[in-house]
């Protein structure tokens, strides 16, 4: 496969991953409706052996439909939210079409991976986060800077293959008056 190939398979991965992450941040009390129910079904093996993660699910949720049904005007922020995980994938349009050129939007994104990792040790305690949710976001960023360090290593190669310019030669420039 061809190195621009694959930068662009790289970063349509990522770019699914932008989507579904803010696509998903819409319906969230019907999602954690159906975590809990999957978390309770009769197979399940989560309330014997994570029962702490049964009680952090059913919370969530609970909090969810109370906000919902009380504060409606919060879910606009996760609103925002998903908004924003579809502009960022917007922007990833620029390296799909010439990646060299546009190398700072995939260096803008690794930063934003890493930036995930402080965001979730910071703001997780001062929330009342449990750890295991905090790896759970912490994998956003794990997860998500490693297509980006393909494309990334990709669009690298590309450059180093690309034809260097020559001298330029001078060229007049006709002011029209």
């Amino acid at each position: 496969m061809r190195t621009l190939t694959r930068v662009r398979v790289w970063l349509v991965v990522f770019v699914i991953g932008l989507v579904v992450s803010g696509v998903t941040a819409f319906p969230l009390e019907t999602e954690t409706r159906l975590l809990a129910r999957l978390v309770h079904a009769g197979w399940s093996p989560a309330p014997e052996h994570l029962p702490a993660l049964v009680d952090w699910v059913d919370r969530v949720h609970q909090g969810v439909v109370r906000t919902n049904q009380d504060y409606p005007f919060l879910a606009y922020g996760t609103d925002w939210l998903a908004f924003a995980h579809l502009v960022l994938a917007v922007a990833f349009w620029g390296p799909l079409r010439d990646p060299v050129r546009n190398i700072w939007v995939i260096h803008f994104g690794m930063i934003s991976c890493v930036a995930i990792v402080p965001l979730a040790l910071i703001a997780g305690p001062i929330r009342g986060i449990p750890w295991g949710w905090r790896l759970v976001d912490i994998s956003f960023g794990v997860f998500g800077i490693i297509p980006l360090l393909f494309a990334e290593r990709g669009t690298r190669r590309l450059a180093a293959e690309a034809p260097q310019p020559t001298a330029a030669t001078p060229t007049t420039v006709k002011i029209a008056e």
